[in-house]
């Protein structure tokens, strides 16, 4: 497991600043999409909170609602699959991009200097200073296009 302090100390302060009140329940679905290597969705993360944190007892609509916010302040990242909704993944890592099977969901995060070096080249050559981007790819893994 990774060494999740820094991030919790971050919401904590997040939190603060917004005026909320800092919960477990917060730190805790935090805690799982940090310490997991996995991108998971809302129905995941409550299996397992039900598994190994069942004493917290956090509802599927409580889990909706924190993963909003922490989206929105920036702690955790999602990859959407329209109507089959949302994946998230904790934003301790250094930056990566996918590929996402379109039949079994399977999500492969890679790297690619000579990618990210184009993509700097064609936002100058077009007068764009990046400040975020995301890459998603969207195919058939090798299982699934063995069936």
């Amino acid at each position: 497991m990774k060494n999740n302090d820094k991030i919790i100390d971050e919401l904590k302060n997040i939190i603060k600043s917004k005026g909320m009140k800092y919960t477990e329940q917060r730190a805790v679905i935090l805690q799982i999409l940090v310490n997991l290597d996995e991108h998971l969705n809302a129905e995941e993360i409550h299996s397992i909170i039900q598994k190994d944190y069942p004493e917290q007892n956090i509802g599927i609509a409580t889990i909706y609602r924190t993963l909003n916010f922490l989206e929105e302040v920036n702690l955790i990242s999602s990859i959407s699959f329209g109507k089959n909704g949302k994946k998230y993944e904790g934003n301790t890592d250094e930056h990566h991009d996918h590929l996402i099977c379109t039949s079994c969901g399977k999500i492969v995060e890679f790297l690619d200097d000579d990618i990210e070096k184009r993509q700097e080249d064609i936002a100058t050559k077009n007068g764009f200073k990046i400040t975020d981007h995301s890459m998603q790819i969207y195919g058939l893994c090798q299982n699934c296009q063995d069936k």
